[in-house]
């Protein structure tokens, strides 16, 4: 793996403990982390209440180029949605939850992170 490749999945890891730990903070539980399926993956899926939340994380140094939430299109989306439903069929459990799709944006560095929680970025 490059190094450059090394510090981008680094960087991910280190967005997503931090989308995870403030989502704990919150009050929401881990149900799994990096859930993949064929069509893809879900970075963390959260039960807020008795809501099944599914939830990106998505991590820029700044927004100076391109707002962080920009960067999740209709295809990525998709994706998302089909994976939540690998999960939802997986896990027999979830049937009677109602669901939501969740984006956390993490900007800047791990001394001073902002952290931005958008609650139903997005629909099925």
């Amino acid at each position: 793996m490059a190094t450059g490749a090394i510090k981008n999945y680094q960087r991910g890891q280190w967005a997503e403990q931090t989308a995870l730990d403030y989502l704990v903070q919150e009050k929401l539980k881990l149900l799994s982390r990096n859930f993949h399926s064929p069509m893809g993956e879900i970075d963390l899926i959260m039960l807020d209440h008795d809501t099944i939340v599914f939830v990106e994380v998505r991590y820029r140094v700044n927004n100076s180029y391109l707002d962080v939430i920009e960067t999740i299109n209709k295809k990525k989306c998709s994706r998302i949605i089909k994976t939540s439903q690998q999960y939802l069929q997986a896990n027999r459990w979830t049937s009677r939850n109602p669901c939501r799709f969740d984006v956390i944006t993490v900007t800047g560095d791990n001394k001073n992170p902002g952290i931005e929680w958008i609650k139903n970025a997005f629909q099925a």
